[in-house]
């Protein structure tokens, strides 16, 4: 009997032996196959396109100090190394085809203006994605979509009236995506005429938050919130100016969290830009950015223990809140770039969120706006009950006394800091 005792206690151990083991080869063996290497990339890159110059800005340091974290840091599991090497070798290509294609008419990029884009930022996960896509409802303003900022350069010679095989690709692209990360339409669902976010279009410069965002790399990440930002938004202006080349006389609407680390070199570049803020309770906030975070880390990597996760995104919702209220304060005369929305008002009356904004730019909306704008948040569920890991310890933020550091902005922007069951989807 005891003998028996002993072989099941055994077998959890033989086993997990077993798991390491394998995992240690395969990571051998993918580290040989994809080795992450800023030097190669580039050079395949050059080679399977026949192409030298990447433009400005410069690829390095921040390539190197990306692929030397990935490989470092990151935990990468193979099929997740495999996907971040094809990811970087598409970035690189498709850069050097764009600054190829803008060398050929760079008088004519310059000439088309923007004027007064509206950029939605503040903490992820309070609604800016909802507001993003309203906001796109309007045949006024111009988004950049998923599919055009995945594959901007057309392989198509003539204009088609047929639909651009760009959109398919990028739809087979997604549609992969959704298979090998199952959780993603959970947290963000994605389609190709889907507005995107800014943090795609600074990828093509590796200055960007997607990285810090899909893979744990502390130190490309310190790098980063380090650096001038200032040519990854003037690479996004003429990024910008090459999509509207053939219809430059409509508003753009961009989003994107991140740019709370960029705001001085955001209005230095358009500085005409209007500020849309997004304000939500920040422990719900930290909850929904957890589940992001595990969603996408595991497309590429080794899943990070809770607790770690809570702490991590703790710091990351504090970093956010202090870098734009420090701003804000700062530079008093920027105010009137400013418009702040609350999430609860966008849940509650979308439609009225907008009518404001819109009243405060002295901008029209009109009813075919309106009707579409209607037409989404009545066919999106606007609140769901949370049935499953909504409680703080699942989550990793039992006991986390970091919490107490959002209070001052709840208090200064009139948010309720209670936790809430109700999100919006």
């Amino acid at each position: 009997m005891l003998e028996t005792r002993q072989a099941k206690t055994a077998e959890p151990r033989s086993f997990q032996s077993w798991r390491t083991g394998w995992q240690a080869w395969g990571d051998d063996i993918s580290r040989k196959l994809w080795f992450l290497d800023s030097a190669a990339l580039s050079a395949d890159a050059r080679r399977r396109t026949r192409l030298e110059d990447f433009g400005d800005p410069p690829l390095d340091p921040a390539l190197t100090v990306l692929v030397k974290g990935l490989e470092l840091e990151a935990d990468l599991h193979p099929l997740g190394r495999l996907f971040m090497r094809m990811h970087l070798q598409e970035l690189l290509e498709t850069r050097l085809r764009l600054a190829h294609a803008w060398s050929q008419r760079p008088e004519a990029l310059e000439a088309s203006l923007i004027r007064r884009p509206i950029f939605i930022t503040g903490m992820p996960r309070s609604g800016s994605t909802f507001l993003h896509e309203l906001l796109a409802e309007d045949p006024e303003n111009r988004v950049p979509r998923v599919w055009e900022v995945m594959f901007p350069i057309s392989n198509q010679s003539k204009p088609s009236k047929k639909e651009d095989r760009r959109v398919r690709k990028a739809e087979a692209s997604l549609w992969w995506f959704r298979r090998l990360a199952p959780g993603a339409d959970a947290v963000y669902p994605m389609r190709a005429w889907t507005p995107h976010e800014c943090v795609a279009i600074h990828s093509y410069t590796l200055l960007s938050e997607e990285f810090v965002s899909t893979c744990h790399v502390p130190t490309y990440e310190a790098f980063l919130h380090g650096a001038d930002l200032g040519p990854a938004y003037r690479w996004q202006k003429r990024f910008l100016q090459h999509l509207q080349a053939n219809c430059p006389n409509r508003r753009w609407v961009l989003k994107s969290p991140d740019h709370v680390y960029g705001l001085d070199e955001l209005l230095t570049v358009f500085p005409d830009a209007v500020i849309i803020q997004t304000h939500r309770n920040p422990v719900d906030v930290v909850r929904s950015q957890i589940q992001l975070t595990q969603v996408l880390e595991g497309l590429y990597a080794r899943p990070r223990q809770p607790d770690e996760l809570g702490v991590s995104e703790t710091k990351k919702i504090a970093e956010i809140l202090d870098q734009i209220t420090r701003f804000r304060d700062a530079r008093p005369e920027v105010a009137e770039h400013f418009i702040d929305v609350k999430y609860r008002e966008l849940a509650s009356d979308p439609l009225a969120v907008v009518r404001r904004i819109y009243e405060r730019l002295d901008i029209r909306l009109t009813e075919k706006a309106i009707e579409g704008m209607q037409r989404l948040a009545s066919n999106r569920t606007r609140y769901r009950r949370r049935s499953e890991d909504t409680t703080l310890p699942r989550l990793g933020l039992s006991g986390l006394a970091d919490t107490n550091r959002f209070e001052e902005y709840c208090f200064r922007f009139q948010i309720a800091c209670k936790e809430s069951d109700l999100r919006l989807t």
